[in-house]
């Protein structure tokens, strides 16, 4: 039997992109959360196995060659997941640059600015002192907006973003299904519509960001926890 993947996990975006993953997979694995809002990420047990000290990461004991293996950064993650079990990551080599195109898009791209339009659009008008920036809202939205026109357009008689279901959608699904948070509107994209619809309905997503839901939440409540997320706080050795 499989030894588990110890994963290191907070419930967001991008910690549901592993846990999905390995639902998926049908890996066997153990969560360790990382409570980011309590500066868990900082600890050096975790700094060990993930330097930048952001979540997710994991620690898969039975890595190549029978020898344990830890890796950080989810686009890396999902990659090596894929390898692993050989699944979800294209049948050639022209299918898996497809792959590649879209999760690093995803990474480059999705990621980044949906991650800001959050923090300027729902997480800084709670600081202490708030803080309301109407450039730096009405940028991100927009480039969000323009994003997912380029998502939309891409699943044009797909059912998945890179032709078979892969890492790709499920990097980009837990990012994308925030899209109301986002103030977007999906009115006039009917195929993304449609493929929300289709990863929502997927019982392994469902169980994927169905971990730590009781950890889930909005924005920060007390300011020593924004301090910690938002940069006032900052430690590195």
């Amino acid at each position: 039997m499989a030894q588990p993947i110890d994963l290191f996990f907070w419930p967001t975006p991008n910690g549901y992109k592993i846990s999905i993953a390995l639902e998926e997979m049908g890996l066997p694995y153990e969560v360790r959360l990382v409570d980011i809002g309590a500066g868990d990420q900082f600890r050096p047990d975790f700094l060990a196995i993930s330097p930048n000290n952001r979540m997710p990461a994991i620690v898969d004991p039975e890595g190549p060659g029978g020898a344990p293996i830890s890796v950080f950064e989810s686009g890396a993650i999902l990659q090596y997941l894929a390898r692993k079990t050989g699944r979800f990551y294209g049948e050639d080599e022209r299918s898996r640059v497809a792959v590649e195109e879209w999760l690093m898009w995803q990474m480059g791209g999705v990621g980044p600015m949906a991650g800001q339009n959050h923090h300027f659009v729902k997480y800084a008008p709670t600081m202490d002192p708030p803080q309301v920036l109407p450039y730096a809202q009405e940028r991100y939205r927009r480039e969000v907006g323009r994003l997912y026109g380029v998502l939309d357009k891409q699943l044009r008689g797909k059912d998945f973003v890179a032709g078979d279901y892969s890492i790709a959608d499920m990097a980009l699904y837990p990012w994308v299904r925030g899209w109301e948070r986002q103030e977007q509107s999906l009115d006039d994209r009917p195929d993304l519509t449609a493929w929300l619809d289709r990863m929502a309905a997927r019982p392994a997503v469902g169980r994927g960001l169905a971990v730590a839901k009781d950890h889930a939440g909005g924005a920060p409540s007390n300011k020593a926890a924004q301090d910690i997320l938002f940069g006032k706080f900052e430690k590195t050795d």
